[in-house]
């Protein structure tokens, strides 16, 4: 019985059911079938604006000038003089390493000199020997000229004498005794002439042979004087390789790295790739470096304001100044180019190594197309995009290209032309060919 009357009651809740429901308003079911009445939207314009760009970018502390200090002689570390954090000038000494070897060869060079020296003063000697020889032989031949001049008179009166008897003798004023004596006195000063000749000729051999031997004298004596040259240039050089010995600061600043002990073997053979014996950091004045990409590398120049923040001093105002050289080239391996910026640094408060963000603000200004950021969307994957407005109020969907983006706009560097309409900031997603009511057109 239980059993029939459940199916009883079943039967009459159908009905109830069947009964409301044909007694709904017509109203109501006609709502249904009405479609989506278009979204009211707002709508801004893509406007090409002429702005002075910002870049903001990474930026490292560097010292001004950084020296690595690495030997030059070879030797064992006798004495280190300073430490890491000492103040140096240009010029203090910071180690001296022992070379024992090079001062025993610098005692040999220098006798080496003495030695050539007294070679010097003994090729002078023999210069000045010769030098005497021929002045004179010279001499002697002079003598043996002026003897040629008085023979030659002599001979002339001899000649003079025979020419004259012969007349008188051949007119019968003389016997021709007094002619043979005349002949023969005639005849003794052409022998002496002859003589006197053959003393010329052996006399300035004398002056050659001479000459010969002071040449000689003067090129042993030069080559004397090259020998005690080439010993001194090599005296020098060894003082130069001595001085290295004593390694001395390049530059004035602070020890940063010591990386030597007392008695520690060093040597030039290490090469420039090994580690430095110091390091000495100019600090006083600073170089930040700021790697700026290759979109505004080209738009950054010189004089440009620069704000540097650092995570060391949060609490404290950024620091302004100015680009004060560009490297001009771009890193092939990170396609970035270096901006430097200098900085006083008096009170030592900024350290080299640091890292803080750098905001340029470039002096060349660009035409952008810009739209507010709110209103464009992003993507999961990153990808931008924007609700294109038609001139009959159907929305398209669109990707865009983004630039620059200074927090309230955003540029847009593809996708969009100038004056195109897009969906200002809106709760609701749109696709492609959707109606919307504009209402600020």
């Amino acid at each position: 019985m239980f059993h029939h009357l459940d199916s009883r009651k079943l039967l009459s809740l159908a009905a109830l059911i069947t009964l409301f429901a044909g007694c709904r308003p017509a109203s109501s079911v006609a709502l249904k079938q009405v479609p989506d009445s278009p979204v009211a939207v707002r709508t801004v314009a893509v406007a090409e604006t002429e702005v002075q760009q910002t870049t903001h970018q990474p930026a490292t502390v560097r010292a001004y000038y950084r020296s690595e200090i690495r030997p030059k002689a070879s030797g064992f570390v006798r004495e280190i003089k300073v430490d890491i954090g000492d103040v140096v000038q240009a010029g203090d000494e910071l180690v001296q390493i022992d070379v024992p070897e090079m001062l025993k060869r610098r005692e040999v060079i220098q006798a080496k000199i003495q030695r050539l020296k007294a070679e010097e003063k003994r090729a002078t000697a023999e210069v000045n020997l010769s030098d005497a020889q021929v002045r004179s032989a010279v001499a002697g031949l002079a003598e043996t000229e002026s003897e040629m001049n008085r023979v030659d008179a002599s001979l002339a009166a001899a000649q003079s004498e025979f020419d004259r008897t012969t007349d008188l003798v051949e007119r019968g004023s003389l016997q021709n005794r007094m002619l043979d004596e005349v002949r023969q006195k005639r005849d003794s000063q052409r022998a002496a002439k002859q003589a006197v000749a053959s003393s010329i000729e052996s006399a300035k051999a004398n002056v050659t042979v001479a000459e010969a031997r002071k040449a000689a004298a003067e090129a042993d004596s030069e080559a004397a004087l090259a020998e005690t040259a080439i010993a001194q240039r090599e005296l020098e050089e060894l003082d130069v390789m001595i001085n290295y010995a004593t390694l001395r600061a390049p530059i004035a600043g602070v020890v940063t790295q010591r990386n030597v002990e007392p008695g520690d073997l060093v040597g030039q053979s290490d090469g420039p790739s090994s580690e430095p014996l110091f390091v000495i950091s100019q600090v006083d004045k600073l170089r930040v470096h700021i790697p700026v990409p290759e979109s505004d590398a080209s738009r950054v120049n010189v004089g440009d304001e620069v704000t540097l923040t650092f995570p060391s001093f949060s609490g404290q105002e950024p620091m302004k100044a100015s680009v004060t050289r560009r490297s001009g080239s771009l890193d092939p391996s990170t396609r970035t180019m270096i901006v430097e910026v200098e900085l006083a640094n008096d009170d030592g408060k900024l350290l080299p190594g640091m890292f803080g963000q750098a905001s340029i603000s470039l002096s060349a200004k660009i035409a952008a197309n810009l739209l507010p950021s709110r209103a464009i969307r992003f993507r999961e994957d990153g990808q931008a995009y924007v609700y294109v407005v038609g001139q009959d109020e159907t929305v398209t969907v669109a990707s865009i290209e983004t630039g620059w983006d200074d927090g309230s706009s955003i540029e847009v560097r593809s996708g969009l032309l100038p004056g195109q309409r897009v969906v200002d900031a809106h709760l609701k997603r749109f696709s492609d060919g959707q109606k919307v009511a504009v209402l600020n057109q």
